[in-house]
């Protein structure tokens, strides 16, 4: 199935002026990208399934092995659309998508699916399944779904609990034991699944969570010095590796702190009002599943160049090319976001979302 979103009218309806960190963002926007994470959330095949085999018992459908999230091609990609959806359905009550959307999260977050996937992920051999990046996007669909006053959230928060606790178990077990940062531009980085769950702790209020995330971000990135950007990207990268550890840190450092580290890490960083500093990408063939990862490198460079202007002081010359940039890989990104080829089309949505909604920074999050 193919859902075609015209990039003018996101080029158009979601634009955001340079130093404007409120984007326009309807119920029209929404609808497309809502469309476009329930056009998979129950799409089973083709399935990328990162699966260990203790047993032939474990020689199974998706939809057996794991039942909550076993649409969008693989695992992580069906968290971040569930996600994608209940976040729409929070910003947006009353849009035509509502329905859909509340139907499709009732069949998947079943108190009885999140146990098998609980019992899924303590499974032998699975202590890095969907590690780190994919037990982060599920933090921030219980967070998510924490902040939703509703008594279906209520009751999906309470089915998603068991997994929850587990996910934690296994984070809170790992990280401790990470001597250095997985520095790359795919899953395995460090960098942004730190903010996620930096995130998810602050707004469930753990202050132990919060002190083993920031004193791991210290631990990886506080003294780090000329971050090569000009190595970037790789060719399958969908997240930047200079720009997460700089968009964790701002999470981190007092305002002042992050601008000096920022100097010292990113020194190359103009002060002109230019976005030729960090040109935007291209994918070669948005049809293959990897080569389509730039499409979304843009969009997560746009929200982390938004994150850090969010932390940087007001009279701050790096400003004006940060938001240049940012608003050059803001168009980029959405105008990319067409659904045409599934391979981009199950994911590039919530990377979206994430970006125009402004998840990453609704608020103060060094409090």
């Amino acid at each position: 199935m193919k859902i075609l979103l015209a990039p003018l009218f996101f080029l158009t309806t979601l634009a955001v002026s340079a130093e404007n960190t409120t984007p326009s963002f309807d119920a029209a926007a929404a609808e497309r990208f809502a469309r476009l994470a329930l056009a998979c959330v129950d799409k089973e095949f083709p399935n990328h399934i990162n699966h260990v085999l203790n047993s032939d018992a474990d020689v199974a459908p998706p939809r057996q092995l794991t039942p909550a999230f076993c649409g969008c091609y693989d695992w992580h990609s069906s968290v971040h659309g569930h996600w994608l959806l209940v976040r729409l359905v929070r910003k947006f009550p009353d849009a035509s998508f509502v329905g859909p959307a509340r139907a499709a999260l009732r069949k998947s977050l079943t108190a009885e699916n999140l146990k098998q996937e609980a019992v899924y992920l303590r499974g032998e051999g699975r202590a890095s399944f969907e590690r780190p990046y994919g037990l982060a996007w599920l933090l921030q669909l219980s967070a998510e779904l924490r902040e939703w006053d509703d008594p279906q959230a209520r009751e999906m928060l309470a089915n998603l609990h068991p997994l929850e606790e587990t996910a934690l178990e296994r984070l809170k077990t790992w990280l401790p034991k990470l001597s250095h940062p997985v520095r790359i531009g795919e899953h395995a980085q460090t960098a942004f699944s730190l903010g996620l769950m930096l995130d998810y702790a602050r707004i469930i209020d753990d202050k132990d969570l919060v002190k083993l995330l920031t004193d791991s971000a210290r631990k990886f990135y506080l003294a780090d010095k000329n971050g090569p950007l000009a190595y970037e990207p790789s060719g399958e990268d969908f997240l930047s590796p200079c720009l997460g550890e700089a968009d964790v840190m701002r999470r981190v450092l007092s305002s002042n702190e992050f601008a000096d580290w920022l100097k010292k890490f990113m020194p190359q960083l103009p002060t002109k009002a230019t976005a030729d500093w960090l040109p935007i990408v291209v994918s070669p063939d948005p049809s293959d599943p990897k080569l389509a990862h730039l499409d979304g490198l843009n969009l997560s460079r746009a929200w982390m160049l938004e994150g850090i202007l969010s932390a940087l002081p007001p009279k701050d010359p790096r400003r004006p090319a940060l938001a240049a940039a940012a608003e050059a890989h803001r168009r980029a990104g959405l105008a990319a976001v067409t659904g045409e080829h599934y391979e981009g089309g199950h994911w590039l949505g919530s990377f979206a979302v994430y970006l125009v909604t402004q998840r990453g920074i609704q608020f103060d999050q060094r409090k």
